[in-house]
């Protein structure tokens, strides 16, 4: 199965959150509205929410208002 176009924005937003090891709120609603853009969370899409939220969760990627 071919990844969503979201997929790949989703993919670039958290490489930069990873990067930065931080992620602002307003970047993850945007992540959350591109998963679900295209009304259809894919595969690739759900790995790439569950790897962000497993950094947030483990405080490799910090929250920040």
């Amino acid at each position: 199965m071919k990844p969503s176009k979201s997929a790949g924005k989703l993919a670039e937003m958290i490489k930069k959150a990873i990067n930065d090891h931080q992620i602002t709120n307003s970047e993850y609603e945007t992540i959350l509205s591109l998963a679900d853009e295209d009304g259809h969370f894919d595969p690739q899409e759900k790995r790439l929410m569950a790897e962000l939220n497993e950094m947030i969760s483990n405080k490799t990627v910090k929250r920040i208002p």
